[in-house]
């Protein structure tokens, strides 16, 4: 399954690399929403798609800091 591997990668980083992971797919985010406001965006699915994986990346940063 694709995003099974996609969390074990996240797991292997240091907190460092997640945060550097954040802030990109917030970036991300950002460029996708201005994209669909300007009706530039074809895959609307991609918005939706990045915000959970800034919800998984949040959740691997919490998990490292309460271990």
């Amino acid at each position: 399954m694709k995003t099974a591997k996609y969390v074990e990668d996240l797991k292997s980083k240091t907190a460092a690399d997640l945060e550097k992971e954040l802030v990109a797919a917030k970036k991300e985010l950002f460029n996708l929403k201005f994209q669909n406001a300007t009706n530039q965006l074809d895959n609307t699915s991609r918005i939706k798609e990045v915000r959970k994986n800034i919800a998984r990346i949040q959740t691997i940063i919490a998990e490292k800091a309460n271990a």
